[in-house]
């Protein structure tokens, strides 16, 4: 018989609330909103216990939602022992300071950028996505700055000397100058950060290599997808926002051309601009790809409102006109005959699965046609001391012809454009 009890010291998720808004003309359904909330809240650690809805056509100033769903939510942290409330929308700092006085201390309540910032924070791995998301979280953080030294305010009350200087509120701008400080510093960091990117990316540009970039909804399985194509070990897993930092690997496609194909952050509907802001040197990848594939959960209800966020993102970072494959994932999920519709209603996107590898060979022929539409028809004549130049014409470009002459190597092939620009100068007629 043991002499003690051990005790576990695994931390206890916290019980968690989430309330929704059901707005009339809004494009997602409050259920599958509420849904995702709860995959993220799983994702941070949390345990749903309930939920709370109502319809409005607009929200109310002080506490978001009508002052008897703020008594009802009162009633549910009570009976269900809840620690943190959720709601699915952003919420302003007077809204989340009057919904905290009216549940009571210490329950939390967050909004959904809060809770998007503690992933992110969680997932974060290198030292340039530590910092952005620190940037967001502290931007975030600033007009939500109260009451932390309130106790000295009170004591402007007593009167006499020392009562005259304000300290509670002397202690507050203190902080706020602090994290407005911390956030030029950070910004300083990612700038600097910023510039050795763009000197690789420029790399990159002069690079003969075939730039692809995978876009697409959080969980879609663009890390799957990455870790197929290039026999990886990219961090995969069945939660959002696994993969925050970029990754970018070689692979040689059908006819020996090279390319680099880069995997980065899931996007999601309502993400918020902080990030989308604190993030954009990281998404310049998709921006300054020569081809984007948007990858979408095809087995997903919600697959066609998910690619509609993703193409709203792509936007917004400059990216929207960029070429681009819709890439239906996980089609191994679909019951065949509703794959073969969407098959016939969807006849310019790949469907494929990076679970089983179905469907692969047709992705990489069609990335392949993709690479070859952009080639240039040329002739050149290529002294023998370019002998560099003339192996990166066989590797990237389709030699059409080939005449070694006393003093050049007369050709005629089909090349990518970044390859014409280091040939223009030994074009011939």
């Amino acid at each position: 018989m043991a002499r003690f009890n051990p005790i576990s010291t695994a931390p206890v998720p916290e019980r968690a609330i989430l309330v929704g808004v059901d707005w009339r003309e809004d494009d997602w359904p409050i259920d599958r909103s509420l849904d995702e909330l709860e995959r993220l809240a799983d994702t941070a650690g949390a345990c749903v216990v309930g939920r709370l809805t109502q319809k409005l056509d607009r929200p109310i100033p002080k506490t978001y939602i009508g002052s008897g769903k703020v008594e009802e939510l009162k009633g549910f942290v009570s009976r269900l022992d809840v620690d943190v409330v959720i709601f699915d929308a952003d919420l302003s700092p007077s809204q989340q300071s009057n919904l905290e006085k009216a549940v009571g201390s210490p329950v939390k309540i967050i909004d959904r950028t809060a809770l998007i910032l503690d992933i992110f924070g969680q997932h974060a791995q290198t030292r340039e996505g530590r910092l952005q998301v620190q940037l967001a979280q502290l931007q975030y953080l600033l007009p939500r700055l109260r009451g932390m030294w309130s106790h000295l305010a009170k004591e402007q009350t007593r009167g006499g000397i020392g009562s005259r200087f304000g300290q509670g509120e002397s202690q507050l701008e203190v902080d706020r100058r602090m994290i407005r400080n911390r956030i030029s510093v950070l910004r300083r960091e990612l700038k600097e950060l910023s510039s050795r990117r763009d000197v690789q990316s420029k790399w990159r540009v002069s690079s003969p290599a075939y730039r692809v970039a995978l876009a697409g909804y959080t969980n879609a399985g663009k890390s799957t997808l990455l870790n197929l194509l290039t026999s990886s070990c990219v961090l995969s897993q069945d939660k959002l926002f696994a993969t925050l930092d970029p990754t970018t690997r070689a692979y040689v496609l059908p006819g020996g051309r090279v390319m680099t194909i880069t995997d980065t952050v899931g996007f999601i509907q309502k993400l918020p601009h902080g990030i989308v802001e604190a993030f954009k040197s990281t998404l310049s990848e998709v921006r300054d790809a020569d081809l984007i594939l948007k990858v979408v959960d095809v087995s997903d209800d919600n697959k066609l409102r998910q690619l509609k966020a993703v193409e709203q993102v792509l936007q917004e970072i400059g990216a929207g006109e960029q070429n681009a494959i819709t890439v239906y994932n996980k089609s191994d999920l679909l019951d065949p005959v509703d794959l073969a519709a969407l098959r016939l209603r969807y006849p310019s996107c790949v469907f494929f699965s990076a679970a089983t590898g179905e469907g692969l060979e047709q992705l990489t022929d069609r990335i392949a046609q993709e690479a070859a539409a952009s080639d240039v028809l040329l002739s050149c004549a290529l002294p023998y001391s370019e002998g560099a130049l003339l192996a990166a014409v066989h590797k990237q470009g389709q030699v059409l012809s080939e005449n070694y002459e006393h003093d050049s190597v007369r050709l005629v092939c089909k090349v990518p454009v970044r390859i014409q620009a280091l040939l223009e100068r030994y074009r011939t007629e």
